[in-house]
């Protein structure tokens, strides 16, 4: 059981909570998650370490509004519990070494990609990120990613903030313009981290994504995460969730993730008609 502590709405459908979780902590590396369990009837859920505080042993999670038990969840205030906390899990963040790199992060997937960016940043890297937002009441992390990047470029589909465009418009501008990344990191929607690795596979740059986004119960049991790797099953629990995107049948991902569409509305619609009827 951990204690929450800090709590912020980053936007209207993403919220940072940070927790008390000092043996997490210690040993959290970028692109780990926990899996999270708010009460003993309460489903396993999968979300990536946001940040960590080694000194006030202290976990930071950011998770958007999408299913039963992030809406529960968001419901939780500052000296609030969760009944259970487990990690660090999944295989870290491979950084070392990279002198120049180039991290992309699309919408929620920010908060994953903000770790690695500043990992990579106190290890003395080079560090260009681009984020993406559908409108500027989407941005998180501004700052955040401003510390931790050597140059930073915002876009938004509306032009709302930043410049107008998806983040592919901005790589094939720098990769055109003659930048030259040891390796692109990509983090965010499925078909985003798609097209992201095919702009990056005519450069011929190495391109790492992060499928967390398709991970379930964060263990391998329940084989809902398992995708083809360079025509091999992986699960991206256990084996990732950081894989060469190059590798990965994007397609077969996306055709897959939409499988559950209707049970996850449904549990969402009996989640909300719940909360509502505690409010009342």
């Amino acid at each position: 059981m951990v204690n929450i502590v800090e709590r912020e709405e980053l936007n209207s459908t993403v919220t940072k909570l940070v927790v008390e979780a000092p043996l997490i902590a210690k040993k959290a590396k970028p692109g780990q998650f926990v899996v999270l369990r708010l009460h003993k009837l309460g489903e396993r859920i999968p979300l990536t370490i946001a940040d960590t505080d080694k000194e006030k042993g202290t976990v930071t999670i950011i998770f958007q509004l999408v299913g039963k038990t992030t809406m529960t969840l968001n419901t939780l205030q500052v000296g609030d519990k969760i009944l259970d906390f487990v990690g660090p899990l999944g295989v870290p963040s491979k950084i070392e070494g990279l002198k120049k790199v180039c991290v992309i992060g699309g919408g929620v997937g920010c908060a994953i990609a903000y770790p690695t960016a500043k990992a990579l940043h106190e290890n003395g890297a080079e560090v260009t990120v681009i984020s993406g937002f559908r409108n500027k009441d989407l941005l998180i992390l501004e700052d955040e990613f401003k510390a931790a990047s050597t140059k930073i470029y915002i876009m938004s589909d509306d032009g709302s903030v930043g410049e107008k465009g998806l983040v592919t418009n901005k790589l094939a501008e720098l990769l055109i313009a003659g930048e030259k990344f040891d390796e692109v990191i990509t983090i965010g929607p499925l078909n985003m981290m798609k097209f992201v690795c095919k702009l990056t596979e005519e450069y011929k740059v190495k391109t790492m994504v992060s499928m967390n986004s398709i991970m379930i119960d964060g263990t391998g049991m329940c084989g809902c995460c398992r995708l083809s790797v360079n025509g091999e099953m992986k699960f991206a629990c256990v084996d990732g969730p950081d894989f060469d995107g190059h590798q990965i049948d994007f397609d077969e991902a996306i055709a897959r993730s939409g499988q559950y569409a209707d049970f996850e509305a449904k549990a969402r619609e009996e989640e909300c008609n719940l909360l509502n009827k505690e409010v009342v």
